[in-house]
């Protein structure tokens, strides 16, 4: 569940391969500038502001990499399985347990918990899961919708019965539990599995449906993404200590391309987070009651990617040469 404790005040600067986070004393639910002890119990209320240095570019769940993209889809949809942050070991979440995996791991064969829905009042169920996948693990050209990176081998789903998935590889592929963890494998409703890259871009925020925590009640393109807290929320994964709705009533992400409106908004208490905070400014965050953590992002390195399509670089003999 997204944000189970108070709100805290907080900054994030990400790095190549790491997110570094500034907290300043927690409010306890009436927005930016409430104070309240960091370690307080929980309580129901609040909007959480959220500055974001960039706008977001599409809300299709294998594009969610993109910080923007992954702030929304992280929070608005729900996955399979669940990785624990802190031990890595994977745990049930819309799946019902870890899934049964033949010898050569080219079939994987999924539980779906009953009673989950999406924010429109369809049903998440086996289909809809085998739905998903069969999109996310081919990608369709024809919609430009792209394959999710983080699945391979894919051929198809089968919906066994009314709670049974399984879903098949031309080739091993073992680590596909750890994929349906991943915020790439964000599970969306039907109706928005059919819509086309152009359709889960800027200006299509709200037609965008998933089952998660969070709804998309409003968009300003390109300046502001309202979510507002689902109340029906039920179905957290189990490990989770907070089940149900979640204690905020809604976050605003705000784009603040300045690196200086977005650093002095936070210390000036009228903001309670920001990602993006630069080397230069961290010493702002030194005063008492914040802090700067910096989290590093599992199984990502420092790299340079290419744009192929870009004449200079089609000869891979430039590219090796960079």
């Amino acid at each position: 569940m997204p944000l189970p404790r108070p709100l805290r005040r907080l900054a994030l600067a990400a790095t190549a391969a790491a997110a570094t986070v500034a907290l300043l004393a927690g409010c306890s639910g009436g927005g930016a500038g409430s104070g309240a002890p960091v370690n307080a119990e929980p309580v129901t209320g609040g909007t959480l502001t959220y500055l974001e240095p960039q706008t977001w570019t599409t809300l299709y769940p294998p594009a969610a990499g993109f910080y923007p993209n992954g702030g929304i889809v992280n929070n608005i949809t729900d996955r399979l399985l669940y990785q624990d942050p802190e031990t890595l070991e994977l745990q049930p979440w819309i799946a019902t347990a870890l899934p049964e995996v033949n010898e050569d791991a080219t079939q994987y064969t999924f539980t779906i918990r009953e009673g989950v829905t999406y924010s429109d009042g369809t049903p998440l169920d086996a289909a809809n899961v085998v739905a998903n996948f069969d999109l996310f693990g081919k990608g369709d050209s024809s919609r430009k919708l792209t394959q999710s990176e983080a699945i391979n081998n894919y051929d198809h789903g089968e919906v066994v019965d009314a709670t049974t998935v399984r879903f098949f590889f031309t080739a091993p592929s073992p680590g596909f539990a750890q994929a349906v963890s991943t915020i790439n494998s964000g599970l969306v409703s039907n109706s928005t599995l059919a819509k086309t890259a152009e359709t889960f871009g800027p200006g299509n925020a709200t037609t965008v449906i998933g089952s998660g925590p969070f709804v998309i009640d409003a968009e300003e393109v390109g300046t502001k993404v309202t979510l507002k807290a689902r109340d029906d929320y039920d179905w957290a994964p189990p490990s989770r200590e907070h089940q149900g709705r979640p204690y905020l009533d809604g976050i605003d992400l705000i784009v603040a391309a300045e690196d200086s409106v977005r650093v002095g908004t936070v210390v000036a208490g009228q903001a309670d987070a920001a990602r993006q905070i630069e080397a230069p400014d961290e010493a702002q965050f030194a005063a008492p009651g914040l802090a700067l953590v910096a989290a590093p992002t599992n199984g990502v390195n420092n790299g340079l990617s290419f744009r192929f399509r870009n004449p200079l670089l089609a000869d891979i003999r430039v590219r090796q040469a960079i």
